[in-house]
């Protein structure tokens, strides 16, 4: 393999990462907010979590890839329930709460498992052709720079709860942003998906 080859590659799959990660930003952040008011998640749940979820969209991926029929299209939308029902929950949670904090919608390590591949899912749809066409060195790079990708962005969302006016917000607004962010979750999922007509 080339030089420029490997720069290329490189450089394809650290686009790939953020473009399809950007809003996964969001989800570090609010799960370290959580963990940074009441205790959980931990912080090693919050990162073996991330590496474990996407670990298991780029396995689907790479299967998919490969031609296996991981799900159907028209089942992804079910991807989607789980951030829109962690949503209510933790508004009912908040409404019930008369001010005080509402303990945390996720809790341990499956549930930010579950929260990253739902929120994933619909990266799918640009993993999957990626991969139809690289080679063994090129999955190699490829997995390298996901790895440290996913380093980079739990470090960004804990670094963003740290901010002073960040602490601010989510402070006075907290209990409400977070079922927020996770019915928007639920709700982009749904409808990048396509949610069947007969619901």
């Amino acid at each position: 393999m080339t030089v420029e080859r490997i720069f290329a590659t490189l450089g394809t799959a650290a686009a790939l990462f953020a473009a399809t990660n950007l809003d996964d930003l969001v989800v570090l952040a609010v799960f370290n907010a959580s963990a940074q008011a009441g205790g959980r998640p931990r912080r090693w749940e919050i990162w073996a979590g991330q590496y474990v979820g996407i670990a298991l969209l780029f396995a689907l991926s790479l299967a998919a890839a490969r031609g296996l029929a991981v799900l159907p299209r028209n089942w992804l939308w079910l991807l989607g329930l789980l951030p829109f029902g962690l949503g209510v929950a933790k508004l009912v949670s908040a409404v019930r709460a008369n001010g005080q904090e509402p303990p945390p919608a996720v809790t341990g390590l499956a549930g930010v498992i579950g929260v990253t591949v739902a929120n994933g899912g619909d990266n799918l749809a640009g993993y999957i052709p990626f991969l139809q066409s690289v080679t063994a060195t090129d999955l190699a790079l490829t997995v390298a720079v996901f790895a440290a990708g996913i380093a980079l962005w739990c470090l960004a969302g804990s670094w963003l709860v740290s901010r002073k006016r960040v602490q601010t917000i989510l402070h006075r607004w907290g209990r409400w942003i977070v079922p927020a962010v996770y019915l928007f979750i639920g709700l982009y999922i749904f409808g990048k998906t396509g949610v069947p007509r007969w619901l």
